[in-house]
């Protein structure tokens, strides 16, 4: 079974700053769209650790722990992606002098 282990440190460390990096480019471009690409990437492993989750064999019970470490890790990552795409789409959108997607987050810019 191919097992895609994001909990490692080293994978974990790589994620992390491909994430950061992405999230400053679409920052510095203002185009929302670079950081819904890790956002997908992200929700489609999260379905995937769910599926094998779901899917795994009886003789494969040791898999359970790390799966679910790695299930924490994508909810986190989806989270962190998020958040950076309405704050880049919002960027986005006063750039644009467009009404953004959705402003019910304006108390959280403003203090950030």
């Amino acid at each position: 079974m191919f097992f895609l282990n994001v909990a490692s440190p080293f994978t974990l460390i790589l994620l992390l700053i491909a994430t950061i990096l992405l999230i400053f480019l679409a920052q510095e471009l203002k185009k929302s769209y670079i950081v819904a690409i890790p956002l997908f990437l992200y929700l489609a492993l999260l379905v995937m650790h769910v599926v094998q989750l779901l899917t795994l064999k009886p003789e494969l019970t040791q898999m359970i722990q790390p799966l679910s470490y790695c299930l924490a890790v994508d909810f986190v990552f989806v989270l962190i992606t998020f958040f950076a795409y309405l704050w880049v789409d919002d960027l986005e959108a006063k750039k644009m002098g467009k009404k953004s997607i959705d402003n019910s987050l304006d108390w959280f810019w403003k203090s950030v």
